[in-house]
């Protein structure tokens, strides 16, 4: 038997070297408290109480969670600490084996629930994160999502991989990262063990080549006319129109604009403030709204939906998807770019037909610029300028006065 002593440890020592019920119920102090054999009730600093068993096994040491002392009593957490004592004499390291057990019960749709709860917190970008667990909903889950994630095996990869593969490989290669990181995260626990299953199935898949179409970024000359195609195209839905231009009008990434919400609009100071949650670099970002910026603010009104987003779906009231923008620029209006080359003809306008500082359209993209340019922003100064940037933008993008939008929901027989 394992004793308690060099190998173990003691935090707090009792008489008698044993806790009794009425002992953990008088306990309040947070610290370690043996109990004997390695055995011991961790009190934390909130009062909560918990059993923790140390043991050595092949000449390491371990401790091992056996629950909280409000639902395993005294007599139950010294069974268990003699069972898995028993183990770790054999050699048998307890932690793995209970492992191997939740492995059997625990799914590969549980264990994806499990990582994407993990990194939810540092995911920058509420889209990727909702996309990430409904890509696999629709394509994973359905096919093997009860498996046990310690069973997942490379044909169970390859089912849910080859239909998509060839025909949908972008959105393939998505799930084909997304399982890879649960198989990561599952083997990091002790739940799965084996080669990658899904390294295994990716090497039966078949070589899909580039399609060869490159989308460049549009010259900024072209754009006026684009934006006036774009206005008037009613095979293109409203709110993907409002939403289009409204990128480009504010060189806005894909993301912000899709998610900006009602809150983040000041009309007083005519201001789009983009929190730093929501933002690339992590800082808030302030747009000066320009008259047709507010135009089409003022027209997206009809689209609002309880969720408060600015340009709602109008298949599901949510938030669009990147591919909506880009299917409307490359298939509907013919633009050999993608919607990001928008910020690049900003760029390039700015540079090549503007007296504005760098500075000032770095400021206005929202990328990072040095501390004291960024200071002199906090200012003001650089905010007074950059409103005359987007004033400048804006009209030699369109210098509409008047909305081309139609409002009339029968008129507006469109799909995005």
């Amino acid at each position: 038997m394992i004793k308690c002593g060099t190998e173990c440890g003691i935090i707090n020592n009792l008489h008698g070297n044993q806790l009794t019920p009425l002992k953990i119920k008088k306990l309040t102090e947070p610290g370690r408290y043996a109990d004997g054999n390695c055995l011991y009730l961790v009190v934390s600093d909130r009062g909560s109480k918990r059993w923790i068993l140390r043991f050595v096994v092949k000449g390491r040491r371990r401790d091992m969670g056996l629950g909280s002392a409000s639902l395993i009593n005294l007599d139950e957490a010294r069974d268990l600490a003699r069972k898995y004592r028993k183990m770790a004499k054999l050699g048998i390291d307890p932690l793995i084996e209970r492992r191997k057990t939740q492995a059997a019960f625990l799914t590969l749709k549980e264990a994806a629930i499990k990582v994407h709860a993990l990194n939810l917190p540092s995911w920058k970008n509420k889209k990727h994160s909702e996309q990430w667990i409904t890509s696999l909903q629709r394509h994973v889950f359905p096919k093997i999502g009860t498996i046990p994630i310690s069973d997942v095996t490379s044909s169970d990869i390859y089912r849910v991989l080859s239909p998509i593969w060839v025909d949908r490989n972008d959105t393939a290669k998505k799930i084909r990262q997304r399982l890879r990181m649960i198989i990561r995260w599952a083997r990091a626990q002790g739940f799965f063990q084996g080669d990658d299953p899904v390294e295994l199935a990716e090497q039966a898949l078949p070589r899909v080549k580039s399609s060869g179409l490159h989308f460049k970024s549009v010259q900024h000359q072209a754009l006026p006319a684009i934006v006036k195609s774009l206005q008037s195209n009613n095979a293109i839905s409203l709110a993907t129109r409002l939403a289009l231009e409204f990128l480009i009008l504010t060189a806005g990434r894909t993301s912000e604009v899709l998610e900006a919400t009602w809150e983040e609009i000041d009309l007083n100071d005519d201001l789009w403030v983009i929190p730093a949650n929501r933002m690339k670099a992590n800082k808030p970002h302030n747009v000066p709204l320009t008259g047709r910026m507010k135009d089409i603010l003022e027209n997206a009104k009809t689209l609002q939906k309880e969720n408060n987003l600015i340009f709602p779906s109008s298949f599901n009231g949510l938030a669009m998807s990147n591919n909506t923008l880009r299917l409307a620029l490359q298939n509907r209006l013919g633009v050999n770019a993608t919607v990001h080359g928008m910020r690049a003809a900003f760029k390039d306008w700015a540079s090549e037909t503007t007296n504005y500082a760098n500075e000032v359209s770095e400021m206005a993209l929202g990328h990072q610029i040095p501390n004291k340019v960024e200071a002199a922003y906090r200012r003001g100064t650089l905010l007074s300028k950059r409103r005359d940037m987007m004033n400048d933008w804006s009209l030699f993008i369109s210098g509409a006065k008047h909305s081309l939008y139609s409002l009339d929901p029968a008129k507006d027989n469109t799909h995005e």
